[in-house]
């Protein structure tokens, strides 16, 4: 009977256990190719791992890995072969352990079982494959480049990196320098003095400053090392996988062996000389060795403390329903996020660490190699990125957010020079798609604008006057204070010169149409704006609106060091010239209208929700909840834009607005299993797969549901089905962290941390 179970499992193929909190995914059944592989990372490395006719698989990523033409690019591609080979038989197993952050595969073939695990450090970039075995195998491990040779890249080609559609013909994707070094693989990318960011600064008139711009792609060199313990080159190997050419550099075991044990070193600098960079990847090989054995233990203690800091469980009795797949999915793409929680960059919403060959993602996509991914690599849509970091603060993930508020950081400068050149005033100028080097894309920029077209102004349809975005990460700094006490001092310049370019910048635009810099109320002049891509040609949209009065009134609420008296004075000011947020009607029902006027809509992003969501304006338990709620039901673009795809934020704004039974239907809809092998690999949605702000914008949705906070108050369960067991841990403003359980439609327990904070818990529950 045991054994009739086990061979109807494998026939089914996929397993996911349930017990308790155990959410690991378990396959019985080999893939058939990349898109059917197994996340797997830490610290800032993301690796997809599958095995296919009896091979091991895995393509590594590394945060950072940015060429001449701004393409974020892989580390390379590792195949295992295994001799007698354990993998050619029926019995397998591959396992993500999520709760301890490695994977492993197993097989079993005429009496050979063996098992490899991988597994990433946290606190250095290093990745260990360790191979053991029940009986003395050979082990034949192979680093694979399809960037062995320079390659014309092909117009879609360039649609992954800072060129798009305006690439110059026979744009070249240069190769890496790749072969053996005494017994191990040396591999780098080491870019050239030009790059797209000198194109960039000729056509958008910035050759005056370029001196004072902050370059991360010049002479940036990045690879590392592939080695194993007894283990020799053993010549090169060439082939296709999918409809891709590359070139292998083989390391063979010296002997069989039980166990087998391989490394890879990365390293990531910006150097003039290639040997400087060798240097310092060979002090990381160094230092490394002397705590091998304790890696291991202090990555686990990493994922330990990680999982501790928060999770949601739903319905945690029935693994088949979809209730509680919904919950295991939102710890999955939480895994997938902290892949990159040490990483210098942020994850990127179009397929973060973990794309695959692109010909699975969009079958047109032909003769593409595994590093395409659409919408650029160095290139940050930041309407996108934002529902990315949104769900680290309920998590409690602050290590997780830090690359994305550095970014702006470094960029800072860049977006001041923006505004001293092209309009001679002070603020910071984001536009809404970035380079990581703080300006707009070569290509939607314009690259047949007018030759007297405002140079500060993006020549797009989408993206003219997108200036507001960058709000939501000031949000994300001033929470940051608000939910932990750090010193956020260095924060208050940032934020400060975002609002002064606006403040400055609609004065100087008023005063070029008339003779005074506000209205007749004393309020800036919001024209032209724009409400996100969708409400073009604006006038006092009311996403910046909602955005300049939150981020004042947020200020204001700092403790004394900094909101001093001169500060206080400043700021107070600057909010009584915000102007008051737009209302309209629909069907004689009040509703909050996207903006003053608009002249044409372009996309479909309900920013007249925007005050709901991310600005908290209006929701559950705050005045005006019936007109946003009307605004939800009857304005007539609000209902047609309504989706679960992508981006789409409806899911968000229905858990703001209270609103229990669209809240799950489009959290739901977000966060079921995505029709991939991988449950969490959503898209493509509008961008690509893995689609990092589909998952962001769901995890969002569900916190929502079960947890919303205004100041101190802690509204638990304003959005949520009393019928639907759950059990929770979130981290709510002031050190305070919340556990509750719902069962049977009774809170069964409810722990807050610290105690003092429990009289300002409301417990709302939904029938």
């Amino acid at each position: 009977m045991k054994k009739a179970l086990f061979f109807f499992l494998l026939l089914i193929g996929d397993i996911a256990e349930a017990q308790n909190n155990n959410y690991n995914i378990i396959w019985t059944t080999q893939s058939n190719n990349s898109s059917e592989s197994m996340p797997c990372g830490g610290g800032d490395i993301g690796m997809n791992v599958w095995v296919e006719k009896g091979q091991l698989f895995i393509y590594i990523a590394r945060s950072g890995n940015f060429d001449e033409n701004n393409a974020l690019l892989k580390s390379g591609r590792i195949r295992v072969n295994l001799s007698p080979n354990p993998f050619a038989g029926n019995t397998f197993k591959q396992e993500l352990h999520l709760q301890e952050g490695y994977l492993t595969a197993e097989g079993e073939n005429n009496g050979v079982k063996a098992a490899v695990k991988i597994w990433a450090e946290v606190y250095d970039p290093i990745v260990h494959i360790d191979i053991n075995s029940n009986r003395s195998i050979t082990a034949e491990v192979t680093y694979e480049s399809w960037r062995y040779q320079d390659r014309i890249l092909t117009a879609r080609e360039n649609f992954a990196n800072s060129w798009k559609w305006a690439a110059p013909k026979d744009n070249i994707g240069r190769k890496d320098v790749v072969g053996f070094d005494k017994n191990s693989v040396l591999f780098y990318h080491h870019n050239q003095e030009q790059t797209i960011l000198d194109i960039t600064v000729a056509q958008q008139k910035l050759e005056s400053v370029k001196e004072q711009l902050y370059n991360p792609l010049r002479k940036l060199a990045f690879g590392g090392y592939f080695e194993g313990k007894n283990f020799i080159p053993a010549g090169t190997s060439d082939g296709m996988y999918v409809d891709i050419d590359f070139k292998g550099w083989k390391l063979k075991s010296k002997t069989a062996a039980k166990s087998h044990s391989l490394t890879l070193y990365f390293h990531t600098a910006q150097v003039e000389s290639i040997d400087a960079w060798k240097k310092s990847l060979d002090s990381l090989r160094q230092k490394t060795s002397a705590v091998f054995k304790t890696a291991f233990k202090r990555t686990q203690q990493y994922w330990k403390e990680f999982w501790n800091r928060s999770f949601i469980r739903i319905d945690e009795s029935h693994s088949t329903s979809e209730a509680w797949e919904i919950g295991r999915n939102f710890q999955l793409f939480r895994y997938m996020l902290a892949c990159n929680a040490k990483g210098h960059w942020p994850t990127k919403f179009n397929g973060g660490l973990l794309t695959v060959d692109p010909i699975f993602t969009d079958s047109s996509n032909k003769k593409l190699t595994p590093d395409y991914r659409n919408w650029g690599g160095g290139l940050h849509t930041m309407q996108n990125q934002r529902l990315v970091y949104f769900p680290t603060i309920k998590n409690g993930d602050w290590d997780v957010l830090q690359s994305q508020l550095e970014f702006y950081f470094r960029i800072l400068k860049n977006a001041e020079l923006r505004t001293k050149v092209y309009w001679d005033h002070e603020g910071a100028c984001f536009t809404e798609q970035m380079e990581n080097y703080g300006l707009p894309d070569y290509a939607e920029y314009g690259t047949d604008r007018p030759a007297d077209y405002n140079p500060g102004v993006e020549y797009n349809a989408w993206l003219e006057y997108t200036w507001d975005t960058v709000f939501e990460f000031c949000l994300m700094m001033l929470e940051e204070q608000r939910y932990t006490g750090k010193d956020i001092s260095t924060f208050i310049p940032f934020i400060e010169s975002c609002l002064k370019f606006f403040d400055e910048h609609y004065q100087y635009l008023a005063k070029e149409r008339g003779r005074k810099p506000l209205d007749g109320d004393g309020k800036l002049i919001l024209f032209p704006g724009s409400g996100a891509e969708t409400f073009k040609m604006a006038n006092n949209s009311t996403s910046t609106i909602a955005a300049l009065q939150t981020i004042l009134k947020r200020l204001l609420q700092l403790p004394p060091q900094y909101a001093t008296p001169e500060k206080v004075k400043q700021w107070t000011a600057l909010l009584q010239r915000i102007p008051p947020i737009n209302f309209t009607s629909f069907s004689n029902h009040p509703v909050i209208a996207p903006a003053k006027t608009w002249e044409r809509i372009n996309n479909t992003e309900s920013t007249q929700l925007y005050p709901v969501f991310p600005w908290g304006i209006y929701g559950v338990g705050k005045p005006g909840l019936d007109t946003a709620i009307n605004t939800w039901l009857y304005d007539t673009n609000v209902v047609k834009f309504k989706s679960h795809i992508g981006w789409k934020q409806d899911n968000i704004w229905a858990a703001r607005l209270g609103l229990a039974d669209d809240a799950w239907k489009y959290t739901s809809a977000k966060l079921k299993n995505s029709g991939r092998r991988f449950p969490a690999f959503w898209g493509p949605g509008f961008d690509w797969v893995p689609d990092h702000n589909w998952g962001g914008s769901g995890m969002i949705g569900l916190q929502e549901m079960l947890m919303q906070v205004d100041d101190k108050k802690i509204l638990l369960f304003p959005a949520w089905d009393k019928n639907r067991n759950v059990h929770f841990k979130l981290n709510a403003p002031y050190n305070t962290t919340v556990e509750a359980e719902l069962k049977d439609g009774k809170l069964i327990n409810l722990i807050v941390l610290p105690e003092a904070r429990k009289q300002d818990v409301q417990v709302l529950l939904k029938e």
